[in-house]
């Protein structure tokens, strides 16, 4: 009996330290921080040909700005996170003109986002459970 009450002690201990540890990694904190530059769209490797100016890629700021790359364009805007739920808004955009499908294909995928799942070294956006979206940081 005494044997089963210090295995149970320290499985609670254990199942304490874990918990804290999950609590510290919130989505926002791993967003912040990093240059992410796309590494899939719409669940399908990258055709180069689409992005012949470079890859697009986002930067997550504090306070809730967002800026980044559309593979042609640079925008400057802003997004909200609750939870994995995230809602972006890539706002002002320069306008040049770029050869290529890749901007309009990100930015149309882009506008579908409603969610995330995010860790060290992926973030992947999404709607619901499809993949729209995958970023490796730079």
């Amino acid at each position: 009996m005494k044997k089963f009450s210090i295995l149970l002690s320290l499985a609670f201990v254990m199942s304490l330290a874990s918990c804290s540890s999950v609590g510290n990694l919130n989505p926002l904190s791993l967003l912040t921080g990093n240059n992410w530059v796309l590494s899939s769209l719409m669940g399908q490797a990258l055709d180069p040909a689409k992005f012949l100016n470079g890859l697009p890629s986002l930067n997550f700021l504090e306070g809730g700005g967002l800026t980044g790359f559309t593979g042609c364009n640079n925008f400057n805007g802003n997004f909200s996170l609750d939870g994995t739920n995230i809602k972006l808004d890539p706002g002002a955009m320069t306008k040049k003109a770029c050869e290529g499908s890749g901007e309009n294909d990100f930015l149309g995928a882009l506008s579908q986002v409603s969610n995330l799942k995010v860790a060290k070294n992926k973030l992947t956006l999404l709607d619901g459970a499809k993949e729209l979206l995958s970023f490796i940081p730079q």
